[in-house]
């Protein structure tokens, strides 16, 4: 029996999030099912985070331990025959009998895109965020650079337990201009629950003018002024897990 990391990526659409469910389809649950067509029969996959209806991956992390007789190459491929078209194992690695893809990690990439349209483009919406009125570029990088360090996130996200820490370190925070549209790539050491989408949107919400970068400087300072922060979400389908480290 040998563990396995796994290294995963899945088009969000027709998920219900990555975290198993009893009435609903999710990555998890696809994963596992391909699990067992291997001769896999242990309780549960763990992953490295949980990302919500509709969010993408294209570097989520997933262990598992199987007895499997073959190379990674042939386990990769089989892992690919029995998952869905939606989903696919990139690269299979043996991995430390005691790695957890959540708790031994270090940080966690995540990158958004949106492009400013005024006319709806179906096509290309299925994986970026159409805002309008346009953005100001510059003013989405001065704001980005705020949430760098180690801040309290609390007016950004929720933490998994109550009782938890809000206080995350953002090791790169910052937008960049490709294709007609922008991409911003946040890494820090942990996420609050929302708190990517929460970031973007306020972000967008001083390019486009509607309130202030000193807004959510106060916010990072004093939490208890979140409320004067635009309230929202940016859409789940422009997000994408892209990495995480260990």
């Amino acid at each position: 029996m040998v563990r396995y990391k796994l290294i995963l990526a899945y088009d969000g659409t027709a998920f219900a999030g990555s975290q198993r469910q009893a009435k609903h389809r999710t990555v998890q649950g696809e994963l596992e099912k391909a699990l067992r067509g291997l001769g896999w029969s242990a309780r549960s996959v763990t992953l490295a985070g949980r990302t919500d209806t509709g969010v993408h991956a294209s570097g989520q992390v997933a262990a598992f331990d199987l007895d499997w007789p073959h190379d990674l190459e042939k386990l990769r491929d089989a892992l690919n025959a029995n998952l869905p078209a939606d989903m696919a194992a990139k690269e299979v690695l043996v991995a430390d009998p005691k790695f957890h893809p959540r708790f031994s990690a270090t940080s966690r990439c995540y990158r958004y895109r949106l492009f400013s349209q005024n006319v709806r483009d179906p096509l290309r919406e299925r994986f970026a965020w159409r805002v309008w009125p346009a953005v100001d570029g510059n003013v989405l990088n001065e704001t980005a650079r705020v949430f760098l360090g180690q801040r309290d996130f609390s007016a950004f996200g929720s933490p998994p337990r109550e009782e938890s820490s809000t206080t995350r370190t953002v090791m790169a925070s910052a937008w960049e201009q490709a294709e007609g549209e922008w991409q911003y790539e946040v890494r820090a050491d942990a996420f609050l629950y929302r708190m990517v989408r929460r970031l973007v949107y306020v972000q967008v919400a001083v390019a486009q003018g509607r309130c202030s970068k000193e807004i959510l400087v106060r916010a990072l300072e004093k939490p208890q002024t979140k409320n004067e922060i635009p309230a929202g979400l940016a859409p789940a389908h422009g997000l994408t897990l892209v990495e995480v480290t260990y």
